[in-house]
C-alpha cells in the first residue's frame, strides 16, 4: 500500500482535512487503519504491566497468558489468541483484520495451549488476573430518555454517561484507593471502565461482586415500578455525596429540561408512580392540573412542577418514613449509573479493546478524560473514513514519528500514553522492584539462618 493510499483507484491529491474518503466501514478501510494507525506498542505495553522489561523480577510468561479474542468478518469468532511480543500481535492483527478485538483475563497457562494442559488431567487452566471492569450502555436508560432509544444517542441523553463517569471515577479513587483507571467510549452507545491497579487485577470473583454490589442502587426490572429504594435513617456517605455533588444538579438543571420529564400527562404519571402514598401522589397531580391554565410558559413547566412536587413531599405533614426519601429516589431512578453487574463480577468476561473501530458507526473506541468528561461528544469522535481522509490529505509528509500524528487520532493516543499508560507503568516498575528486593532479602535471611 503506497503512502498516498489509492482508494477505489482514485489517488487523492486534495490537501487539507478529509481528502474525500466515502463514509463507511469495510475490510479495505480497516486494513489501512491496522497498517498505519493502530497503536500496537502502547497497547502491548499496557497489557504487559511492566513484565516486558529486562528486569530480573519480570514475569516473562505474563503477556503470553493473556487471552485476546478476534471477531472476524461474517462473525467468525476466534477465542484464546495469545501473543508473546508486540511484533507477533501486530502481524496477527494485520493478517486477520479483526472487526472487533476483545480482551479477556490472564490465565494460569497460555490459553492457546489449554487443551494440552487439560489432557494432563489437572484443571490448571483458570483465570488468575483481570482488570476490574465496568460496562454501561445507554440503551439501559430507555425508560428515562425520550430523545433517543436503543443504540442511538444525542447530546441531550449522552450526559447520562457523563454522570456514570463522574460518580464511579470519584468513588473508585476516593473510596477504594485505585489510581490507574481508563475510561473508554464503546464506539456506539456506552462507556467501558478498566481499573488497572495491580490490587484491582488480583481481586477474586467474590471481591469483584462486593465492589459491584457497593455501586448497586438501581434494581431495575420490567415489572417493578419502584426500581430504587433508599432505606435507613440516613443515606450511605457515598450515595449522599453522589446526590449532592452530581445527581441533584444534573437532574434539576439538565435532565428535567432536555428530556421534558414533566411536560406531558404520561410522563408526569410515570414520576407520580414512584410516590408510594396514593393520596400524596393525587394531591401533587391536582396541583399540576391546577396550574395548567396559569401563566407558566412551556419551558418552565418541568421546573415548576418539580418544585411543587418537592414542596409537597418535603412539607411537615408528609414526613413519614416512606416519603422522606421520595425526592432522592426519583432523582436516583432517573440518573444513577445502571451497570451490567455480571461483567464486573466475573474474571472471565471479555471486553472490547480500546482503539477498535465500531462496525456500525465507524467510530474509534477512544479514551475519555474523566476530568473533562462533560466535554466529550460521541458525534465528534474520529471515524474510520475521516482518519483515512486525513492520511490522504497529509500525503507524503514524512516528518512525523508515526502516521497517527497526522490525524485527529493523535489527541486520543497522546492522552492514553501520558495520562494513563506512563503513570501506570511507573507504578508497575516500582512494585516490581520492591517485590524483587523483598524476595532477595528473604532468601538472604534464609541463607543467614
Amino acid at each position: 500500500m503506497s503512502d498516498t493510499m489509492e482508494i477505489d483507484g482514485q489517488q487523492q491529491q486534495q490537501q487539507g482535512i478529509d481528502a474525500a474518503v466515502p463514509d463507511g466501514f469495510n475490510t479495505d478501510y480497516l486494513r489501512i487503519y491496522y497498517a498505519k494507525l493502530f497503536p500496537y506498542g502502547d497497547f502491548f505495553k499496557w497489557l504487559s504491566y511492566g513484565n516486558d522489561a529486562k528486569h530480573p523480577g519480570c514475569d516473562q510468561s505474563y503477556i503470553g497468558r493473556r487471552e485476546l479474542s478476534f471477531t472476524l468478518e461474517n462473525d467468525i469468532y476466534l477465542r484464546f489468541q495469545s501473543f508473546d511480543s508486540a511484533a507477533e500481535l501486530e502481524s496477527s492483527i494485520k493478517e486477520k483484520c479483526p472487526f472487533k478485538i476483545d480482551i479477556g483475563p490472564v490465565y494460569s497457562v497460555d490459553p492457546a495451549k489449554r487443551h494440552a494442559y487439560a489432557q494432563s488431567g489437572n484443571n490448571v487452566f483458570v483465570p488468575v488476573e483481570r482488570e476490574l471492569i465496568f460496562d454501561i450502555d445507554i440503551s439501559d436508560y430507555d425508560d428515562v430518555r425520550y430523545c433517543c432509544s436503543g443504540a442511538d444517542t444525542c447530546m441531550d441523553c449522552w450526559p447520562l454517561m457523563t454522570v456514570v463517569i463522574k460518580i464511579l471515577d470519584a468513588s473508585l479513587r476516593g473510596d477504594f484507593g485505585f489510581n490507574h483507571i481508563l475510561w473508554v467510549y464503546s464506539g456506539r452507545r456506552g462507556v467501558h471502565c478498566w481499573v488497572c491497579d495491580s490490587r484491582a487485577r488480583k481481586l477474586t470473583n467474590e471481591q469483584r461482586s462486593a465492589i459491584a454490589d457497593y455501586f448497586r442502587v438501581y434494581k431495575g426490572g420490567e415489572n417493578s415500578l419502584k426500581k430504587v429504594s433508599l432505606t435507613g435513617p440516613v443515606l450511605h456517605p457515598f450515595l449522599a455525596r453522589s446526590y449532592t455533588d452530581v445527581l441533584k444538579s444534573f437532574f434539576e438543571d439538565k435532565l428535567l429540561h432536555s428530556q421534558q420529564l414533566l411536560a406531558s400527562e404520561e410522563r408526569c404519571q410515570k414520576i407520580l408512580e414512584l410516590i408510594p402514598d396514593e393520596n400524596v401522589a393525587s394531591e401533587i397531580h391536582d396541583r399540576w392540573q391546577g396550574n395548567r391554565r396559569s401563566s407558566i410558559s412551556k419551558e418552565d413547566v418541568n421546573a415548576s412542577r418539580w418544585e411543587q412536587l418537592k414542596t409537597t413531599l418535603q412539607s411537615g405533614k408528609h414526613k413519614t418514613q416512606g416519603l422522606r426519601r421520595c425526592v432522592e429516589e426519583i432523582v436516583f431512578s432517573y440518573t444513577y449509573p445502571r451497570l451490567d453487574m455480571e461483567v464486573s463480577k466475573h474474571m472471565n468476561h471479555l471486553l472490547k479493546a480500546p482503539f477498535c473501530i465500531h462496525p456500525k458507526t465507524g467510530r474509534v473506541c477512544v479514551p475519555i478524560d474523566p476530568n473533562n468528561c462533560e466535554d466529550f461528544d460521541p458525534s465528534a469522535v474520529p471515524t474510520l473514513s475521516q482518519l483515512l481522509g486525513e492520511l490522504n490529505a497529509a500525503g507524503m509528509q514524512m516528518d512525523s514519528e508515526s502516521d497517527w500524528e497526522r490525524t485527529s487520532l493523535e489527541k486520543s493516543i497522546r492522552f492514553f500514553r501520558t495520562s494513563f499508560l506512563q503513570p501506570m507503568l511507573k507504578a508497575c516498575k516500582e512494585e516490581l522492584e520492591s517485590a524483587y528486593s523483598a524476595k532477595l532479602q528473604q532468601s538472604k535471611n534464609t541463607l543467614n539462618w
